[in-house]
């Protein structure tokens, strides 16, 4: 469904025109032996694997969004077993499933050429390894490889994935602490994953994301200006990094969609990607989530967190704690114009805990049918908004107002 209609908008929109000149020029630098370095202030990754989509289906529409939409695909089965092997719940994970499907976050994601969906699809494929060898310890190694290396891509594609990054590394030193073996670096029994020392796991956690990361930017020594050195080579990786850091930081300029945090959680304001005449016809594209479960989902973040702590559930808490890690790093980053679209990782968390609480509403004895239901209105509700997420013919230029049921959405 969100390979659908792909290349409609046929023109670059929102922040495709920031990253899609970037991926030209690494592109050029394999067809015409230089490139410029343009968009300096994120890493490489995502802009690497657009180029990619236009190099092989072409500079168009298509070939702009078809890696980001395959990201998409990877993120969405990606989160779909990380909680099969979180919560080993068959409701719970297909539940999930509907209520990310559902979410309008992803989905709008998957079919533009921006840099977010890469680094999700990175940390849900790093979540998935990690819950993977914490539940079979006998694949153990070769999942935190596979962790390693997805936190590495997702570190490629955007700094903002740095929180969550590091989550499995320091959840690994914590487990194997409290299981109190007396050579905590060497012993090889105890949680999260037993057979695996918690110096291997720091290889496999700390050191390999880093080269993987550190990879990701090697086409970068030879993008430069023309009869200019390369600023990545000029100035070393390291020195380079605080450029990246400046660029990151120096954005102070009041825009009409930047947003806070508290407006996130109550979903009060949205960002449009697109409005316009296009294609022939009036189309657009609003970033809010889901209207129903963007706000079900607070309870359900409060009912995980007390189950959690009740019932030692490591799933729900897991669910909490990424919620407030993703957020967290926004309330307190120093980076003062923010949008909507930061919410992206917070509510994944969101809607997995608001999946777990409906299977915990069916084993109620008046819950069942709640159970069952907020996910199918989940997919009311977004069938009713799928116009206006999807970029499909509006009537007229004021067709938006049937949309916007806050000020905060226009």
């Amino acid at each position: 469904m969100t390979g659908w209609r792909l290349s409609i908008p046929s023109t670059p929109y929102f922040d495709e025109i920031h990253y899609l000149p970037a991926a030209r020029e690494i592109l050029s630098l394999f067809t015409e032996g230089r490139g410029a370095y343009l968009n300096r202030e994120h890493p490489q990754l995502a802009k690497e694997l657009i180029a990619v989509g236009i190099a092989v289906f072409g500079d168009n529409a298509l070939g702009w969004r078809i890696m980001p939409w395959l990201c998409g695909v990877l993120a969405y089965f990606a989160a779909l077993r990380t909680m099969w092997h979180a919560s080993a719940d068959r409701f719970a994970t297909l539940a999930f499933g509907v209520l990310l499907a559902t979410g309008f976050h992803l989905f709008i994601h998957a079919r533009i050429a921006m840099l977010d969906i890469v680094m999700v699809a990175g940390l849900a494929v790093a979540a998935w390894q990690f819950a993977g060898a914490c539940a079979q310890p006998e694949t153990g190694r070769r999942r935190l490889v596979f962790t390693g290396v997805a936190i590495g891509a997702a570190l490629g594609a955007k700094w903002n994935a740095i929180p969550l990054a590091m989550a499995p590394g320091i959840t690994f030193f914590i487990a194997r602490g409290l299981a109190g073996r007396r050579r905590l670096f060497l012993s090889r029994r105890g949680a999260p994953v037993p057979g695996i020392t918690l110096l291997e796991a720091f290889v496999w956690l700390g050191i390999l994301p880093l080269a993987v990361y550190a990879a990701t930017f090697i086409p970068g020594y030879w993008l430069a200006e023309y009869l200019h050195p390369s600023p990545l080579a000029e100035k070393g990786l390291i020195g380079f990094h605080r450029d990246i850091f400046a660029l990151q930081s120096e954005l102070m300029t009041p825009h009409r969609y930047m947003s806070g945090w508290s407006q996130w959680v109550l979903n009060l304001r949205a960002v449009w990607y697109l409005y316009e005449p296009i294609d022939g016809a009036q189309r657009g594209v609003m970033l809010i989530g889901n209207p129903l479960t963007m706000l079900l989902g607070l309870p359900a973040l409060v009912w995980c967190l007390f189950i959690g702590i009740w019932q030692r559930n490591w799933a729900r808490l897991g669910a909490v704690l990424g919620y407030a890690i993703s957020l967290g790093f926004w309330i307190a980053a120093p980076k003062p114009v923010q949008f909507y679209y930061h919410y992206f990782m917070p509510s994944l968390f969101l809607l997995g805990a608001l999946a777990l609480t409906c299977s915990d509403l069916r084993r109620l004895p008046y819950g069942r049918g709640l159970g069952w239901a907020i996910p199918a209105a989940s997919a009311a509700v977004f069938a009713y908004f799928f116009p206006i997420i999807a970029a499909l013919p509006l009537k007229s230029s004021d067709s938006f107002i049937t949309w916007v049921w806050l000020p905060g959405w226009s």
